[in-house]
C-alpha cells in the first residue's frame, strides 16, 4: 500500500533532530522536526483564527513544509547553500508525493509550491511560524547555553517577521 509506505517516509521526522540545535548549539538532545512542525501547526491553528486567514491551508502547510527532510536529513543553508538546499527539497517532497493517490497528491504539490512561492498572504504566514517556532524554541534553550549563541536564531526571527499580529507574538515570546 502507497499510503503506508508514505506514512513510513513520514514518521522518521519524529526521530530526525532540527540541525541548527544540534550544530549551532551543540545540543544532544535537541527537538525533532516533527516537534517544530507540531508546535508550528498549533501556532497556525491560533493565529489563523486569529486573523481570519484560511486554517486548513495554513495548518496543512504547517504540516508539510518540513516532509522533504524525511529523506534529505535537515540541513542549514549555510552547510550546502541556499539554492542547493532548495533544489534537493523540492526534488524529495516530489518524490515523497508520488507514492500518493493522484488526487491529493496534486493537491499537496500545489500547497508545497504555493509554500515555496511565497506569493499569498497564508504562505507568508507558514513561513513567519516557521521563525516564530524557531524563537519560542530559543527561549527555552536559552537557559542551556550562553545567551550570545541564542542571538543569532532570535535576530533571524526578529529581521524576517514582518506580520504585526506575529510580531506581536513574538515580542511577548521575547521578554
Amino acid at each position: 500500500n502507497m499510503i503506508s509506505d508514505f506514512f513510513f517516509q513520514i514518521v522518521g521526522l519524529k526521530k530526525l533532530p532540527r540541525s541548527g540545535w544540534k550544530i549551532k548549539l551543540g545540543l544532544t538532545d535537541s527537538e525533532s522536526v516533527a516537534e517544530h512542525s507540531y508546535m508550528m501547526s498549533v501556532m497556525a491553528m491560533i493565529l489563523t483564527d486569529l486573523k481570519n486567514l484560511n486554517s486548513e491551508k495554513v495548518i496543512k502547510m504547517s504540516i508539510l513544509h518540513d516532509w522533504a527532510e524525511s529523506k534529505i536529513g535537515d540541513f542549514m543553508p549555510d552547510e550546502i547553500g541556499y539554492d542547493k538546499k532548495s533544489e534537493l527539497e523540492n526534488y524529495a517532497m516530489i518524490e515523497i508525493l508520488e507514492t500518493l493517490p493522484e488526487q491529493i497528491k496534486t493537491q499537496y504539490e500545489s500547497l508545497w509550491n504555493e509554500f515555496l512561492e511565497r506569493d499569498t498572504p497564508e504562505a507568508r504566514l507558514v513561513h513567519e511560524l516557521d521563525k516564530l517556532e524557531m524563537a519560542l524554541q530559543a527561549k527555552i534553550y536559552e537557559k542551556d547555553v550562553e545567551p550570545e549563541r541564542i542571538k543569532p536564531f532570535i535576530i533571524s526571527a526578529v529581521e524576517q517577521i514582518i506580520d504585526p499580529d506575529v510580531k506581536k507574538v513574538l515580542v511577548d515570546i521575547l521578554k
